[in-house]
């Protein structure tokens, strides 16, 4: 197929009517009320796990082991720093949906619901696949020489590689089947729901959760991600970045929720818009959050500078190390910050809480089923005294 786009915007033709297929696949997803989204997750695990195992499968048995690059010595300046920036790698990455967690746990039908996943399913499932991924970037090494760490790329690489049989299209297709389901879903649970919940917040007179949603893709379309998958070193240094913004955000509510106010809150007043509410703070704006904010993301922006552009590694030495420590460094500094802010101005309603309660909506339900109640018995009397009287 003729390229009509230039070699410089790192797009295709074909990969971009991958992406018109992609939003035909996915907006469609947006209409689904998130409550009735457990069916599609659990399809595409299964479908995921399947692509998964296929990979790691072919791979070993085809290489003979795990790969070589086992046995290679590490390429690192510094091992110990490269390490850590592969742990702020993926804390940044996942800390969205660590700050999402609320989006979905609301819809718990008990208390501590949420807990086993958390705790044990999310961090599980993400060694796992790691693991996967390395064992299968190394073993496909062995078989089509050269380093593949995307797995999209890598189902090309084995379809060329067998000459495109019927049988390696076979397998391409259900393999990639899995991988375009599970990315659907992770768009849908950390991108549009997520963004469209946070933007009905924000305007709810205007917005709701699907036009947030939609919202949502115009923006994603618009910041071309397709140029941060060029590179695999640009893919991981855009995963740390939003470390730098997600980590300080993380501190001010953990902060907020934990120490400040010892987690207690007044429910009502957190749905209450006006100054009678403890939360209005200056005019709807808690001026102690946005300081605290850039007070951890400020030291580490420099280093984000020096790890994107390669010329200025040198001169950004310090910097880039502290930026490799972006998620303990950034919510630690947020923290503290929030903390000794709310420690010597103390926002007003510190201690108080109470549990959710709308008054007119009980009561109102209390008083039709009341009537309704009252209505029916009366019914049901007059029933039985005209069959007892067609009885005598």
């Amino acid at each position: 197929m003729k390229d009509y786009f230039s070699a410089g915007s790192h797009l295709m033709t074909n990969d971009f009517i991958g992406l018109i297929i992609w939003m035909i696949a996915f907006i469609p997803l947006v209409l689904v009320p998130p409550e009735r989204l457990q069916i599609p997750f659990a399809i595409s695990f299964v479908l995921l796990a399947g692509s998964c195992i296929g990979l790691l499968a072919w791979s070993v048995h085809h290489a003979g082991g795990a790969g070589s690059m086992f046995h290679e010595p590490g390429s690192a300046e510094n091992t110990g720093w490269a390490f850590m920036f592969g742990i702020t790698a993926i804390l940044g990455a996942w800390g969205a949906g660590t700050l999402g967690q609320s989006d979905w746990t609301r819809y718990a039908n008990r208390k501590f619901a949420p807990t086993l996943s958390q705790l044990i399913a999310a961090p599980l499932t993400i060694a796992i696949t790691a693991t996967i991924g390395i064992i299968v970037t190394s073993a496909s090494k062995d078989i089509l020489g050269e380093i593949v760490w995307n797995p999209i790329y890598l189902l090309a690489d084995i379809q060329q590689e067998y000459h495109s049989s019927p049988r390696a299209r076979a397998g391409v297709f259900f393999a990639s089947m899995g991988l375009v389901s599970s990315q659907l879903a992770i768009s849908v649970v950390l991108n549009s729901v997520s963004t469209g919940m946070d933007m009905a917040g924000l305007c709810p007179k205007y917005i709701n959760i699907r036009r947030g949603a939609y919202i949502m893709v115009v923006i994603g379309i618009a910041t071309q991600p397709w140029q941060l998958l060029s590179t695999a070193t640009r893919f991981l240094k855009v995963l740390s970045g939003f470390g730098v913004f997600m980590a300080p955000a993380t501190g001010v509510m953990l902060a907020d929720y934990h120490v400040v106010r010892r987690c207690k809150l007044k429910l009502n007043d957190l749905y209450t818009g006006d100054s009678s509410s403890i939360y209005w703070y200056n005019k709807g704006v808690n001026w102690r959050a946005p300081v605290a904010f850039m007070s951890g993301v400020w030291p580490l922006l420099p280093g984000l500078v020096g790890t994107v552009n390669s010329s200025t590694n040198q001169s950004f030495v310090g910097w880039i190390r502290l930026y490799n420590l972006t998620f303990i460094v950034g919510l630690a500094m947020s923290f503290v910050v929030f903390w000794g802010l709310n420690y010597v101005f103390p926002p007003t309603g510190l201690g108080l809480e109470a549990p959710f309660l709308d008054e007119e909506v009980f009561t109102g339900v209390e008083q039709v089923h009341s009537q309704v109640g009252t209505e029916k018995s009366d019914e049901e009397s007059g029933k039985h005294a005209t069959m007892a009287t067609v009885s005598m």
